[in-house]
């Protein structure tokens, strides 16, 4: 936590106080078992400019509170943007409502699992500059400068940037007696290069693969990522991807880069691991899971050199909080260890259902105006405490392929069968990087994939990748989410040739 900060004053000074002794005593005197109340506000800002030209800047905040109870073992939800405490009764016997209406097709009572109450907390993740206290011209003149460098190399014909900055600050308190505010500040800036083939038309594209980050605007200055020396990077790779060779069809060793892997074990591991998919609750939106309740403790997820923690307590974790839309507490448990599916991401009712003690803290709504849904923690793959460096573990490769930054992904409804491409393709020969492939994408089955797993990067090579929009829900929601991870070599995975896939 960042110890000289403190949760933004103009929000302190809304009536909390009083929204919460008015919606949870009038929940209370109409006999609910449990309520909440949450109040948030989320200032969002996306800047985005065409070749160094702004295109646009967007503000937007949404601001509002919400109630939930559970009345006679069913959940009961009601939301509004009137910050009164007339308001806050109202939606207390509205969610009590909807509850009796729900009864009806409940055919699960509702059982929270236990948590300790926070009666008075307060926590604010670590960042050192406020975006939304930095002034527009400034960031907007700094993204312009930045996209200016890359567009001024040769080849590169057009350059799209943009940056993305979140701010949310939430209040949750509860019937047990919990009271806990805070605050969270999330940024993603991105560079994308184009060049064009004036003779054929043909275009060819390569991203920055800084990832988001729960950091202030200082990531923009140096804090966290070198963005002018990836930048300067970036044109003389991507005209050695125009003239790259397309990759022959076949199986190769991979040694796959944290740009890449996180989204791998995003869609593998991280969706697969929520229990709400695994006992079939979660099914509408993108599907259920291979990993099912029957096989915790015994299904071998990958290699024996496979360890996976959910965490909610990473630095600068986008997935990091102090506590959940449910009040509990952020923590770091095992999923996967030494190869075995020893865990789950839950939220306090599926704890329950899963025959756990206690939430590992995974409730998250993306809105005042939604009610929280089980979303993921930061999923992370943890390095050998002893593991080689990227360029040792690239040494010891006779014939394969090294993976840099995500692009595409297509996973299925159980979370089993997938293929992923990247940002970048290099041949790998007698252990030694040979130039770069393209029209690569690598498939297998989630289990098989980790099971080939045979070495995994030092501590030196790990690495949070991740996403601002992590999708589930209907209606949908989004959620931030940040993924750890170090190099790793996977052994004879199949490599698929896209352009042949496309039929050109």
């Amino acid at each position: 936590m960042a110890a000289s900060r403190d949760v933004d004053a103009s929000f302190l000074a809304l009536p909390l106080s009083a929204l919460t002794d008015a919606a949870l005593t009038r929940a209370l005197d109409l006999g609910c078992e449990h309520a909440d109340i949450r109040v948030e506000r989320i200032r969002t800002q996306s800047i985005s400019l065409r070749d160094a030209r702004l295109e646009s800047l967007a503000d937007g905040e949404d601001l509002g509170l919400a109630v939930r109870v559970v009345h006679e073992g069913t959940w009961g939800f009601a939301a509004g943007v009137v910050l009164t405490a007339a308001e806050a009764v109202r939606l207390a016997e509205e969610a009590i409502a909807v509850a009796q209406v729900s009864a009806a097709v409940n055919s699960d009572r509702v059982e929270l699992a236990p948590e300790p109450v926070y009666s008075d907390a307060t926590w604010v993740s670590d960042y050192d500059v406020d975006p939304f206290e930095v002034p527009d011209a400034e960031k907007t003149g700094l993204l312009t400068e930045l996209s200016e460098q890359l567009l001024a190399a040769d080849g590169v014909e057009h350059v799209e940037t943009v940056c993305q900055a979140v701010k949310e600050q939430k209040y949750y308190a509860d019937t047990a007696g919990t009271r806990a505010r805070q605050q969270r500040v999330r940024i993603h800036p991105a560079l994308t290069a184009l060049t064009v083939d004036r003779t054929t038309g043909a275009f060819e594209s390569m991203r920055t693969i800084a990832p988001p980050a729960g950091r202030g605007w200082e990531y923009l200055t140096g804090t966290g990522w070198d963005w002018r020396g990836e930048i300067a990077e970036i044109p003389e790779l991507l005209r050695e991807k125009t003239k790259a060779p397309s990759v022959p069809a076949g199986r190769y060793d991979l040694v796959v880069d944290p740009s890449n892997l996180w989204l791998t074990i995003h869609e593998s591991i991280g969706h697969a691991t929520e229990l709400d998919r695994a006992l079939g609750y979660e099914a509408a939106y993108a599907g259920t899971s291979f990993a099912t309740v029957d096989k915790l403790g015994t299904l071998r997820y990958g290699s024996q050199i496979m360890n996976v923690t959910g965490d909610r307590t990473a630095p600068h974790g986008l997935s990091t909080i102090g506590w959940d839309d449910e009040g509990v507490a952020g923590q770091q448990w095992d999923i996967v260890r030494d190869g075995v599916l020893v865990g789950y991401q839950v939220d306090r009712n599926t704890a329950r259902m899963g025959g756990m003690a206690r939430s590992n803290g995974c409730a998250f709504a993306d809105s005042p105006q939604h009610t929280p849904v089980q979303r993921m923690a930061n999923v992370s793959l943890q390095p050998a405490p002893d593991g080689p460096t990227t360029d040792e573990l690239v040494a010891g490769v006779e014939r394969g392929i090294y993976v840099v930054g995500d692009k595409s992904w297509s996973i299925d409804m159980q979370r089993y069968n997938f293929q992923f491409t990247g940002q970048r393709f290099y041949r790998i020969e007698g252990g030694k990087l040979a130039g770069q492939l393209r029209d690569v994408a690598y498939q297998a089955t989630t289990t098989d994939f980790w099971g080939s797993m045979r070495v995994v990067g030092g501590p030196r090579t790990y690495r949070l990748g991740g996403a601002f929009n992590c999708g589930k829900g209907q209606p949908g929601q989004v959620a931030p989410v940040s993924h750890g991870c170090p190099v790793a070599l996977f052994e004879n995975v199949n490599i698929l040739n896209t352009a042949q896939e496309a039929g050109r």
